[in-house]
């Protein structure tokens, strides 16, 4: 809460003073014992706190949710397993579950979106839970977007067919696994940031993600930048900050 609604709460009577105190003297961060929850992280960086639930149980997941939702903080969940997902719905029924995407969200009301937007490319349809994540993310974070699937260079007329309304993006998300090219193509094509995201996807010496990487790291297209593999949600991170500028 800020401090002018705390401020206006207790001139109306809505408050404490107690409580006025006790949320001023605020850390910054929820101790859990487990896990210290950073509710000041949108202010510092633009971006809330989010859960990674990979390597964490469904009930670790649940109790952070929980103190989340009941501090007013929207959510955000990445890599969620079925487990974990019915465990937040059964404390928050109204969060959305993007089972492709391994996501889970809540917010608390919605917020205005600029008319900029993102655009979410895939190379091939295998590519999609990590294209899901990036857009699932980017529109947690307020952005609009649009999302252009199974494009890849193998069938590179697709992407062609799509390329007015990927240029008019303010931002571009390439998620391609095999060899990668798909970020280059694209990076070659439009005077817009390019955020290339590879992934595991792919034959043996595609080397779960390794190749995609380098390919994408050695792009000789301007403007193209490059994530860590699989990394959908940290590249919508990035644009949304871009897309926001």
């Amino acid at each position: 809460m800020e401090l002018r609604e705390l401020l206006e709460k207790y001139k109306a009577g809505e408050l404490a003073q107690d409580e006025v105190i006790s949320a001023i003297s605020n850390t910054g961060f929820e101790d859990m014992g487990f896990a210290n929850i950073d509710t000041d992280r949108k202010k510092r960086t633009g971006i809330p706190e989010v859960i990674y639930a990979a390597g964490k149980t469904a009930d670790q997941v649940r109790q952070i949710v929980q103190r989340m939702y009941d501090k007013g903080l929207d959510i955000l969940a990445t890599r969620i397993t079925e487990e974990m997902a019915q465990a937040v719905l059964a404390i928050v029924p109204k969060a959305s579950y993007n089972q492709l995407a391994r996501t889970i969200s809540y917010k608390h009301k919605d917020e205005v979106c600029s008319e900029s937007y993102i655009a979410i490319i895939s190379a091939g349809t295998s590519d999609l839970p990590v294209a899901e994540e990036a857009a699932e993310t980017a529109r947690f974070l307020n952005n609009k977007v649009v999302t252009v699937y199974d494009v890849g260079v193998a069938g590179i007329h697709r992407l062609f067919n799509k390329l007015d309304m990927i240029t008019n993006a303010k931002v571009i998300v390439v998620v391609a696994g095999m060899e990668g090219a798909l970020a280059s193509v694209v990076g070659g094509l439009v005077n817009k940031p390019v955020i290339g995201v590879p992934t595991s996807i792919g034959y043996g010496a595609n080397f779960q993600g390794l190749s995609a990487l380098l390919s994408m790291l050695n792009s000789c297209a301007t403007g193209v930048s490059v994530v860590n593999i699989d990394n959908g949600f940290g590249a919508a991170c990035q644009a949304s900050l871009i897309n926001k500028l």
